[in-house]
């Protein structure tokens, strides 16, 4: 007699496949991951409608720095997404592949090591956004400011809570 999977058993397996398949989408100009973050090469970037200069500006991004998330990728254009999940169409000329990140917490403790017993060097206000250095599972090195220093990254938007970064 064969064992047919309980309901529970397949949609397991249904969601199992969809986070792999999604895990490993990658771009078809790029050959990168989908979605991956990126930032804002330029102080202010025009976001479109769709992916070309005939299409509609529907906003501009105006934070140089800020990080975006790149969903989707079609000639030189790139559809991104800010923290808020506001975005559109940029031109990948205006994007960089410097990573930064924008504090979610108030005054978020920067931590001289990896551990939240090890000295505070300095505190990040909520909106502030800062460069994205080496991250282990829980912590990611961070500057900003003049300060350098290890933060949760739970308090981070801008990257992925199971992104490792040397």
């Amino acid at each position: 007699m064969v064992a047919k999977p309980s309901a529970l058993g397949a949609a397991l397996i249904l969601t199992l496949l969809a986070n792999f398949s999604a895990a490993t989408e990658r771009g078809p100009v790029t050959n990168l991951p989908i979605p991956r973050f990126v930032s804002l090469k330029a102080s202010e970037g025009n976001v479109r409608r769709g992916p070309s200069l005939s299409h509609r500006i529907d906003w501009v991004f105006k934070r140089r720095n800020m990080p975006l998330r790149i969903t989707a990728e079609h000639g030189h254009w790139r559809r991104v997404e800010d923290k808020e999940g506001f975005g559109g169409w940029v031109h990948y000329s205006l994007l960089s592949g410097n990573r930064t990140v924008v504090i979610e917490q108030d005054l978020l403790p920067l931590h001289t090591r990896p551990d939240e017993t090890t000295p505070v060097v300095a505190a990040l206000e909520a909106g502030v956004i800062a460069e994205l250095g080496k991250c282990e599972p829980d912590w990611c090195r961070l500057q900003s400011g003049g300060y350098r220093g290890w933060a949760q990254k739970s308090a981070l938007w801008g990257v992925t809570s199971e992104e490792l970064r040397d």
